[in-house]
Parts: structure tokens; C-alpha cells; sequence
């Protein structure tokens, strides 16, 4: 395998990097996902305490993103059975993985706010 020069190819040629980007966006990609995440790294929540942690968000799109985050392993949904049926969200340990990206966009984002508001 040839070597790849260039600030944002390091593991592998242009065509593999942009790939692999693209299939991180397209499973984080949208306003909510990171923050759900970010909300579930202390532990599992109910659908209403996350809905209350991720300010903004609605219930339809909780739900939504919910679903999606499940579908890409990212967070397991699990039902207890008690009157009426609780249902905790919680993340999985391939969610674990982005640990480090979260918080490099934490670092970059306190950086960048700091620039564009002084």
C-alpha cells in the first residue's frame, strides 16, 4: 500500500479517507446525535430526561434519532417490565469509540466559540 501525503489523509490514500468520512457523518450527521450521545455518557436515561438534557430538540426528532442511533449500534433500548413499561436508553460499547472525537469537537468548539466571539 503506497503512502498518502496530505494533512487529513493519514491512514490511508484520499479515496479511503473520504470514505470513511463520509460513513461517519452519514451515521453522526444532523444536529442531535453527538448530543444524545453526549447526554447518555453518564449512564442510562428515559426518553423524557434526555429529551430535557438535549434543550431544543422535539419529541418526534428524539425519537427519531433514537432509532437511528439504535440501528447503527451506537445505544441499546431496553424495556423494564414494570406498570406502566419503563424504557431506558443507554450507550453501547462501540458508542464508547467516539469518546475521544467528542472530545476533540468539545476542544475544538470551546477553541472556535472563543475566536468567533472573542
Amino acid at each position: 500500500m503506497k503512502k498518502c501525503a496530505g494533512k487529513f489523509a493519514h491512514n490511508g490514500c484520499e479515496k479511503t479517507a473520504l470514505m470513511a468520512v463520509k460513513d461517519s457523518l452519514d451515521v453522526l450527521s444532523g444536529s442531535w446525535k453527538l448530543p444524545i450521545l453526549v447526554s447518555l455518557a453518564n449512564g442510562p436515561k428515559r426518553f423524557n430526561q434526555i429529551s430535557k438534557e438535549v434543550e431544543g430538540i422535539s419529541d418526534k426528532m428524539l425519537s427519531k434519532e433514537l432509532k437511528d442511533l439504535e440501528q447503527n449500534h451506537l445505544i441499546t433500548r431496553s424495556v423494564q417490565d414494570t406498570f406502566p413499561p419503563t424504557v431506558m436508553y443507554d450507550v453501547t460499547e462501540h458508542a464508547e469509540t467516539l469518546d475521544k472525537v467528542i472530545k476533540e469537537l468539545r476542544d475544538w468548539g470551546i477553541i472556535h466559540r472563543k475566536k468567533i466571539i472573542g
